[in-house]
């Protein structure tokens, strides 16, 4: 059973910037022919459209582990679980990152979530991902490692 589950939709403002391929193909076609333009125009934006919805990645928690796009981890090797927002987010993803971390970061999602790994085996110190709700998400990974306990 499904606990948490949240997609990371790209935002307006993504999908507005990527219209711009619009008037530029319009333009390079127009003095071949203007239907191509619009022709193209079209084509290539519902090209960025639909690759912007089909590659969203959902983070989702269940009772035994946590699926962050196509990555899963289980629930028992998760240690501590941070959030932060604005400036803190910003340190987490540049100047305090750790090179060896896991990350699922998009930058139109500002808030993250830092899952530390505690098994002794992996050399990934932690997970690194964007969450519109960092602090739901490390409230239902701790209410899941409650129903199940360590074995």
């Amino acid at each position: 059973m499904t606990i948490y589950r949240e997609r990371l939709w790209p935002t307006a403002w993504l999908y507005i910037s990527t219209a711009l391929v619009i008037p530029a193909s319009i333009l390079v076609f127009m003095p071949i022919n203007i239907v191509a333009g619009y022709v193209t125009a079209a084509v290539l934006y519902g090209g960025i459209v639909l690759f912007l919805l089909s590659t969203a990645p959902t983070i989702e928690v269940d009772e035994n582990e946590l699926r962050a796009g196509k990555a899963r981890l289980p629930l028992s090797i998760i240690g501590a679980v941070s959030t932060f927002d604005g400036a803190e987010a910003t340190l987490e993803r540049g100047q305090r990152l750790d090179a060896r971390a896991w990350l699922m970061i998009r930058g139109w999602v500002s808030p993250v979530a830092k899952l530390e790994v505690v098994d002794e085996g992996d050399p990934t110190p932690y997970w690194l991902l964007s969450s519109r709700t960092p602090e739901l998400l490390a409230e239902a990974i701790a209410k899941s490692k409650l129903r199940t306990p360590d074995k």
